[in-house]
């Protein structure tokens, strides 16, 4: 499973697991909003593209938190 490297990261971290779409199966850490998953993440992929991915539950606990594939960004 690829791992992403997190940037500018600092304080608490959960791992967002792409359930679909293009990153479909990637992983990487991103930072807390307020000690939740932020609602939306834009994604590098290795190919310079950027693509956005949604939070799949509003209510999610835990070390990770589950996005689904929006739009390319």
């Amino acid at each position: 499973m690829w791992q992403a490297y997190t940037r500018g990261v600092d304080g608490p971290t959960v791992t967002a697991l792409l359930d679909d779409g293009p990153l479909r199966g990637r992983t990487l850490d991103v930072a807390t909003v307020e000690g939740r998953p932020p609602k939306t993440i834009d994604v590098p992929a290795d190919d310079g593209a950027s693509f956005r991915y949604c939070l799949t539950h509003w209510e999610q606990s835990g070390p990770t938190a589950d996005y689904s594939f929006l739009y390319q960004v």
